[in-house]
């Protein structure tokens, strides 16, 4: 309890995400009286100095329940117009629930590409800095109109655990259809033992959660411990929590024992580089010798051509690529100051000869240590 008091007492912005079983019903209709409750919280937690960013599932929920859909479609188009139907009363009903305690709702629609350009990702900062100057709450979606495979999340679990870092959250929130983490499916399992605090995510409690048999959402238990650690990389703890018994946000925040508290990684990353290590998809693969992961992993070092050994997709500078040892395990993930053509050629050189090879060098390392983030297991 001391520990998440502790949290909780220095929490001043934190993302809350809601999933689809959350917002809606048994027939897949929007369950106002949560819409109703998350408002009235925010409206208290808002007199405590508490800046509340919402990551909203239930639009493609909405759009089922609307076209009388069974199951989530198959055929993206499909899901796309589901998606367009639902989310205009998905935004309506939080605008209205907010408009009984005087507040606006801000929708957001996001997709990666939003987030893998730098600019556009510090644009989305600015916006949401703005929402909350006007006395608003933004409330976050993916764009699912108009998402395709090269530009979506996977799921708002991980689109949550993205807006920790584009926010600048002190907590991420996820409420979902149970308690928490358990050690077992208590959905099927009568002597699942409910787990309050997880100091360290490791490959044990990975294992513990599993993926998703719904009918309407993409994640899972899975989806969320994976958003936890990256939040957690950033300096962020997460609580998972139930979200459909009224006031719980509100107990959450008041520091109670609810649902399960997973705390943070001791050594954060930076703004920037949780970008590069969690925003950005690779374009393609620089695999290296023994000494150069030695260097790059062990004494922080930059990447030199002299460790290259292969090079991997079609890349230019300034691309996110991942670095892999000589088995293929990946171990950093960086920005690389030359194309995969360039690389190509250099490889194996010794930066002096970059010159001789290219014509010209505009720099000696292929990805400088600052651009760099080592990937844990």
């Amino acid at each position: 309890m001391t520990i998440r008091k502790n949290i909780i007492a220095k929490v001043r912005r934190v993302v809350v995400k809601l999933g689809s079983y959350v917002l809606t019903t048994p027939s897949w209709k929007l369950d106002r009286k949560v819409f109703l409750d998350v408002a009235r919280s925010i409206d208290e937690l808002r007199k405590k100095d508490m800046e509340v960013v919402i990551v909203s599932s239930g639009a493609i929920a909405s759009g089922m329940g609307k076209l009388g859909l069974k199951e989530r479609p198959r055929i993206l188009a499909q899901e796309q117009a589901a998606a367009a139907i639902g989310q205009i009363s998905l935004m309506a009903l939080w605008d209205k629930a907010f408009s009984r305690f005087d507040m606006h709702a801000a929708q957001i629609l996001l997709t990666h590409s939003d987030l893998r350009d730098r600019k556009r990702f510090l644009n989305a900062r600015h916006t949401v800095n703005s929402v909350f100057e006007f006395g608003a709450v933004p409330v976050i979606n993916e764009n699912d109109t108009v998402v395709v495979d090269e530009i979506k999340f996977g799921d708002n679990d991980h689109l949550s655990s993205l807006v920790t870092n584009l926010v600048q959250a002190d907590l991420l929130i996820i409420l979902t259809d149970i308690d928490g983490v358990y050690d077992s499916d208590p959905r099927s399992s009568s002597s699942a033992q409910f787990i309050p605090l997880i100091k360290n995510i490791d490959s044990s409690v990975e294992q513990l959660a599993g993926g998703s048999k719904s009918k309407i959402s993409r994640g899972g238990m899975a989806t969320k411990i994976k958003a936890a650690k990256t939040a957690a990389h950033f300096g962020i703890p997460t609580i998972i929590a139930s979200g459909k018994a009224p006031g719980n946000l509100l107990s959450i925040l008041s520091g109670e024992q609810t649902g399960t508290l997973i705390l943070p990684e001791q050594n954060k990353l930076t703004s920037r580089k949780h970008w590069i290590a969690f925003t950005l998809k690779p374009h393609g693969i620089i695999q290296v010798d023994d000494g150069a992961k030695a260097a790059v992993a062990e004494k922080g070092r930059s990447l030199l051509p002299s460790g290259i050994i292969a090079v991997k997709g079609d890349f230019g500078p300034g691309e996110a690529v991942s670095c892999c040892d000589r088995t293929g395990a990946e171990f950093a993930k960086g920005l690389t100051a030359y194309s995969s053509d360039d690389i190509d050629k250099i490889k194996g050189l010794k930066s002096e000869q970059i010159e001789k090879v290219l014509g010209c060098c505009s720099e000696s390392e292929v990805i400088h240590r600052d651009d760099m983030v080592i990937l844990k297991d």
